[in-house]
């Protein structure tokens, strides 16, 4: 029996009813007797019941004495979630535990009618409960009164600031009164968590239940290793194996979440996605269906799915693998709760092995490092499932017995229990034939050798039959057996006993590999036969020349100078670029020659002046590249008188004016610009 000291008796009474037999860690911390009145900061996971902790928390705050709310009037406590879907779930949870306390419950999220909210907040409510931007817009707008406020309450406060709500979470704190209480619940505190913690928390108590391993019980972790090409094929088995009432598939982009939803929907799932791009109505009616069982696979990403719970969730399997152990925690912490068993499955492609092991151990989980499950495994699975089919333990009724003799006497026993297996595994998705992996166990990890079991290398001697290989990379690009031999084994599916010889040239690499291994090395490697660095790997017909002179870079096509004059030569220029002298253009000579031509067709040898400019070094003629006329020994009325249109005489008729300035002072030189 549980001990309900120090909770409301309306509270206690709700658990009693619930059939909470004990708290968890985080709930028995939140009702501790030094917590009372003060802010918390609060480290829990997923799954380590959160909601009915702080709960627990607020309802001598808002309660006090009392048994009963009043009649609503301004809100009493706030409760920030990040996303739509938490904060739905929120409510749910709070509205069963406050069910005899006369609790009035208000939603203020994203993507619902905005009128139908601010309808709600004008009746009234004790507790209103919301996303970050929603509750900003209803209080800009003076729709939500904050001034009543006693409590605040931010759930997953480490990822509404990843999501960018830290402005919205500012704004509404500033709103409420400053002797509010403050709770603060983080998977994870990082300093932007213990920032905002010390800005709007006073003498707040920090409680961490992270560490604790009880979270694992009742999961059952398990790390498939796969063909990089058998990635979805391992998925579908998976599904098939285990048959879950309900399954959440992560994936790591919307992009894949909507192929993956795609495929499965084809091979015959009744399955739901769920993403940042769908539409609210679109999230409520996925979430809806895996709850009434219309759906059993939900494929997500790790926003999307962030604080959901579906009941009865049995498998998780991890699609793409997580970013780090905290997010492996989040998704594995889908299942397993209520004392209830649960699987987590990691989809490991070879070449991420090392990466999901160290996930793993930053998580503190031990995981079965097992092959995803063959057609083989699932159809004696379904046979399982079949003959423990609870349908054969009925009564048979008056109703059926005569159908069923008729039955029997037309097709005897055999013809109908073929017709009844066929129509079983008719409502079910045909496994898929995937290709052989090789598990080596799992050992401590050396420097360099992140790939080799425990075992002795073989003697060179006795390598027998191989097959030659090429890579496209060599000394040149610093090719090292330190690091080419793990690539080859990852991407190959093969261990080092299977690699011969190494033979390093300046542009690529000869490598042996054993002749028994050949089609498992070949079919790992895919059609494109390429690994990692997209290092190109060619099967050789034989062993290669090692005395060969190396592979050499192709050499520069030579330059075309057949649209250049002929050049001098490069001593005479320096170190500067040669150019065709002005004198060699042939379209700029024949240019001027008929120019030439036509003015002396026209003028004869009386010329115009304006047309008597000299060509600049460019080709082009410039009014300012007109040679200087040496007037040295001649009068100057001798100049010749330039007629303009009006006839007028020239300048160089009219006698020179005199300088009036003042005495002492020179005359300045007229200079023409340009």
């Amino acid at each position: 029996m549980t001990d309900y000291d120090g909770i409301v008796p309306a509270i206690a009474e709700a658990l009693r009813k619930r059939g909470y037999a004990t708290l968890t860690p985080v709930q028995q911390a939140m009702i501790d007797s030094d917590l009372e009145g003060r802010d918390a900061l609060v480290s829990a996971q997923t799954g380590s019941g959160k909601t009915v902790a702080f709960g627990l928390a607020l309802a001598p705050t808002l309660l006090g004495s009392e048994n009963r709310f009043d009649r609503a009037v301004k809100p009493l406590a706030l409760c920030i979630a990040p996303t739509r879907e938490l904060a739905l779930q929120v409510q749910r949870e709070l509205e069963w535990l406050y069910e005899n306390t006369g609790a009035i419950f208000a939603t203020c999220v994203g993507g619902m009618d905005i009128r139908n909210e601010r309808r709600a907040l004008e009746r009234g409510a004790h507790i209103v409960v919301g996303t970050p931007g929603r509750l900003r817009d209803h209080i800009t707008r003076r729709a939500l009164d904050l001034s009543g406020l006693r409590a605040v309450v931010m759930d997953e406060a480490d990822e509404m600031l990843d999501l960018g709500f830290r402005e919205d979470l500012e704004f509404i704190l500033k709103e409420s009164p400053d002797e509010r209480r403050t709770l603060m619940f983080s998977a994870t505190v990082p300093r932007s968590i213990a920032d905002l913690a010390r800005s709007y928390q006073r003498n707040a108590k920090r409680i961490e239940t992270v560490s604790e391993q009880k979270q694992h019980v009742d999961i059952e972790y398990r790390a498939m290793l796969t063909v990089p090409a058998d990635k979805e094929n391992s998925i579908i088995n998976a599904l098939r194996y285990y048959e879950a009432r309900n399954a959440i598939v992560f994936c790591s982009t919307r992009a894949n979440v909507n192929h993956l939803t795609a495929r499965l929907h084809n091979r015959g799932f009744s399955v739901v996605a769920l993403s940042g791009e769908l539409s609210q109505s679109e999230r409520t009616h996925a979430l809806q269906a895996m709850r009434d069982g219309r759906a059993r696979v939900c494929v997500a990403t790790d926003v999307a799915a962030r604080g959901i719970d579906l009941p009865g969730l049995e498998l998780v399997i991890h699609a793409d693998l997580p970013t780090n152990s905290e997010t492996l925690l989040h998704r594995s912490g889908r299942t397993g709760r209520a004392g209830n068993k649960g699987v987590s499955a990691l989809i490991v492609p070879m070449s991420q092995r090392r990466k999901a092991e160290r996930i793993l151990g930053g998580a503190n989980v031990q995981a079965a490092w097992v092959k995803p499950p063959s057609a083989d495994e699932v159809i004696a699975r379904d046979d399982e499932r079949l003959l423990a089919d609870p349908v054969f333990s009925e009564t048979i009724t008056e109703e059926e017995g005569a159908t069923i003799a008729r039955l029997l006497e037309a097709h005897g026993a055999e013809k109908i229990a073929a017709a009844y297996l066929r129509a079983y595994r008719s409502t079910r998705s045909a496994p898929e034939d995937l290709m052989d992996v090789k598990i080596q166990p799992e050992r401590p990890r050396r420097e360099n050798d992140d790939f080799q079991p425990n075992t002795p290398p073989r003697p060179r001697s006795e390598f027998g039959p191989s097959v030659w290989f090429s890579l496209s990379v060599g000394r040149r690009q610093s090719a090292e057996p330190r690091w080419l031999i793990p690539m080859l084994c990852r991407n190959g599916n093969i261990t080092k006993n299977e690699i011969g010889a190494i033979k390093m040239q300046p542009e690529e690499t000869f490598v042996e590999i054993a002749q028994a291994n050949l089609d498992q090395f070949l079919t790992a490697l895919g059609p494109n036969k390429t690994l990692e660095r997209g290092i190109v790997v060619k099967q050789l017909p034989g062993m290669p020349d090692f005395n060969a002179p190396p592979k050499e870079r192709a050499a520069r096509p030579p330059r075309d100078d057949s649209d250049f004059a002929e050049r001098k030569p490069r001593a005479a220029y320096g170190d500067k670029k040669p150019y065709a002298a002005k004198s060699e253009a042939p379209e700029r000579r024949v240019y001027k020659d008929d120019m030439a031509k036509a003015d002396a067709d026209v003028w004869g040898d009386s010329k115009p002046a304006s047309s008597k400019k000299k060509s600049n070094a460019s080709g082009d003629s410039k009014s300012w590249d007109k040679p200087k006329t040496d007037w040295s020994g001649k009068p100057k009325g001798d100049k010749p008188a330039y007629a303009g249109k009006s006839g007028k005489p020239s300048y160089g008729d009219k006698p020179k004016a005199k300088f009036d300035g003042p005495a002492g002072a020179k005359k300045k030189s007229f200079k023409p610009k340009g």
